[in-house]
């Protein structure tokens, strides 16, 4: 769906920035690879975002020698890598929020930045 205020490009414009033929980039559409929107008369809308996403299906294709196949698993775990990396930076948010609203207790040296109490286990030495 198309945002307001956002640049987009029409498929001949497209082709011709990248020198492509405008079927290699109905393929990769057909294929999963792009997902530009769609006027209400169906025309393809590209945005910024679908040319980086075209801009490193290219560099792979051209560069690497990467076939379509590859392209996809490539795409997917980078996908899959950011939406871990979001998790991961959530993940440490939350913790900072919980660890700046724990109460300030007078603990031993040791335990005062731990996420969990100390136990001495020097009573175990013998």
């Amino acid at each position: 769906m198309k945002k307001p205020g956002k640049a987009y490009y029409m498929i001949s414009a497209v082709a011709q920035k990248y020198n492509i033929h405008p079927q290699t980039l109905r393929l990769y559409e057909r294929e999963g690879l792009l997902k530009p929107s769609r006027t209400e008369g169906n025309t393809r809308l590209y945005s910024e975002e679908d040319l980086e996403q075209l801009e490193t299906i290219l560099s792979l294709t051209r560069d690497l020698g990467v076939n379509l196949a590859g392209v996809e698993i490539i795409l997917n775990m980078r996908e899959k890598m950011a939406e871990m990396q979001h998790q991961i930076q959530d993940f440490f948010g939350t913790l900072n929020r919980e660890l700046a609203n724990r109460p300030r207790t007078k603990a031993g040296p040791d335990e005062r930045n731990s996420l969990i109490p100390v136990v001495d286990l020097s009573i175990y030495d013998e």
